[in-house]
């Protein structure tokens, strides 16, 4: 079995019927959909593609405001369990997602989650977050120039992915991050920026995380 299918697998044995289920983005993620195929779930879709995929093998999907509704008072959790993948991983199970360029609406679901499960390969696995890739950052069109500005200031060079536009029709900068001693005040300065939508710092989101390997299955937890 491949390790990515080990970890879906792990990930989905958290899902009974009548659940509703948040469905991140991503290949592992995409094999945890394919087994969740056909399962008496309502399904809640990060992207246009993972919502595709969902329909194509019979899970219902809906919107975010189609499920039951939350009491904001309260903090109420309206999903019961996201599954979605990571792009680095690190010890204290923070994240970097991203890569697929949806982390604005995954984040959206993961906290209004009672539990998101991670499920990744063990190559996602980094001493510290940005160590393999750059730090996602959806940006909106207008003005870009300016907060493309104010990344650099923050000490994240920023490059625009090329010929990419996320399913909210922004732009990501991919922002080069080297060793930061405060992620969560970084996370904080980025959400202050006038013209930055959303950052891919998952530092709280994640409560387990299944890493799949060629001769098993590492649970990862906080």
């Amino acid at each position: 079995m491949h390790p990515r299918d080990r970890a879906a697998q792990a990930a989905v044995a958290h899902v009974a019927d009548g659940m509703i289920v948040g469905l991140g983005s991503g290949d592992t993620t995409s094999r945890a959909i394919r087994m969740l195929g056909g399962r008496a779930i309502v399904g809640v879709a990060t992207s246009e593609k993972s919502a595709d995929l969902a329909r194509s093998v019979g899970i219902e999907v809906r919107a975010p405001d189609e499920v039951a509704a939350i009491d904001l008072t309260i903090d109420g959790k309206a999903i019961d369990i996201t599954i979605d993948g990571a792009d680095e991983i690190d010890p204290q199970l923070r994240l970097i997602k991203g890569g697929g360029g949806a982390h604005t609406r995954e984040k959206l679901v993961a906290r209004a989650s009672k539990q998101m499960i991670v499920v990744a390969d063990a190559d996602k696995r980094v001493a510290r977050l940005g160590e393999r890739m750059r730090l996602p950052v959806e940006i909106l069109p207008f003005a870009q120039a300016w907060t493309l500005a104010r990344l650099a200031a923050l000490g994240l060079p920023p490059v625009v992915r090329a010929g990419f536009v996320t399913d909210n029709g922004n732009l990501i900068a991919d922002c080069a991050l080297g060793p930061v001693a405060d992620l969560r005040a970084l996370a904080a300065a980025l959400k202050a920026l006038p013209g930055v939508v959303e950052h891919g710092l998952f530092l709280d989101e994640a409560t387990i995380a299944y890493v799949g390997r060629a001769d098993g299955v590492d649970r990862l937890t906080r």
